[in-house]
């Protein structure tokens, strides 16, 4: 049954689709590192969680209700992704009505980083209810975050994912880009354990901040990391991410402000779970490896 289908869903105004955007191809920025945003993330907020919102279209592709709109509030203006509670698709893992939540947890262990990884997001009420709203990103569409190469070797600047099958007696390697930006993904992605990291979930601006989107299917208590970034997997950590960790187990902490927000957002045991990845990480000191009990690579990947 689709999002126009469901009985308890008003109907979406018949919008044109919206070209480019979340969900369409990923983009590299520079293979250097990225430094987090600027002092407009607090005002970016604001804009998101008072301002009035207007529905310009929707974003088809999408297997949730995803909802092009505009917000303006005391003579600011910007462009937004809203998606409705009432247009998620129930899924059998993952309590019924959650997604949206999760994708704001996502946000506010994205920004306790510092790296500024996720876009502005806030949990507030719209036209079809209440929903998550998003900052809408512009990406940089100028080369490809991910690969398909015919050698054995990733080659200098990227990394090996696996196997992928190309054709019916074709097969090539998929690589992503050893991007420290990447890399600080991928550690935020085993933090939140992310479900369903694909290609078209990375957005890269035009000043070379990569962003990442789609955050709903995290969380989970159960290990469900499902990603294309397993590049670094069994590797080290980098120094500022063991160094981010270690600030992750402080201010994760019960009683402490991020701790009292995210209560609001998942359940007692998500939270639970969310503190024991941050320590078996800071433990072992390791990016994660597949577990073998899940499948490892999101399908499509794209």
């Amino acid at each position: 049954m689709t999002y126009a289908d469901r009985p308890d869903v008003p109907p979406v105004p018949d919008v044109p689709p919206v070209p480019g955007g979340p969900g369409g191809p990923a983009a590299l920025a520079s293979p250097g590192g990225q430094p987090p945003p600027g002092p407009s993330a607090a005002a970016d907020v604001e804009l998101l969680a008072h301002g009035e919102l207007t529905v310009r279209g929707q974003v088809r592709e999408a297997s949730n209700a995803v909802l092009f709109c505009t917000v303006a509030h005391r003579g600011r203006e910007a462009d937004c992704v809203y998606k409705p509670v009432a247009g998620e698709r129930p899924l059998w893992d993952f309590p019924d009505g959650t997604l949206a939540q999760r994708e704001v947890a996502a946000y506010e262990l994205s920004e306790a980083t510092g790296w500024g990884l996720v876009p502005p997001t806030v949990l507030r009420d719209g036209p079809y209810g209440e929903g998550m709203v998003q900052l809408w990103i512009e990406a940089d569409l100028g080369a490809n975050l991910l690969a398909l190469t015919e050698g054995e070797e990733a080659g200098e600047g990227w990394k090996a994912v696996g196997p992928a099958q190309v054709g019916e007696d074709r097969t090539a390697l998929l690589v992503h880009a050893d991007s420290p930006a990447l890399r600080r993904l991928a550690v935020l992605d085993a933090v939140i354990n992310n479900g369903d990291r694909k290609g078209g979930h990375l957005l890269p601006a035009p000043d070379g901040h990569v962003y990442a989107i789609d955050h709903g299917v995290t969380f989970n208590v159960e290990d469900k990391l499902r990603t294309l970034l397993w590049g670094w997997a069994g590797e080290e950590l980098p120094a500022e991410a063991v160094e981010v960790l270690a600030g992750l187990r402080d201010a994760l902490a019960p009683g402490t402000p991020l701790a009292t927000r995210l209560a609001e957002l998942l359940t007692a045991a998500e939270v639970d779970a969310l503190r024991a990845r941050v320590e078996v990480l800071s433990r072992t000191g390791r990016h994660p490896e597949p577990s073998g009990q899940w499948p490892a690579i999101p399908w499509p990947p794209v």
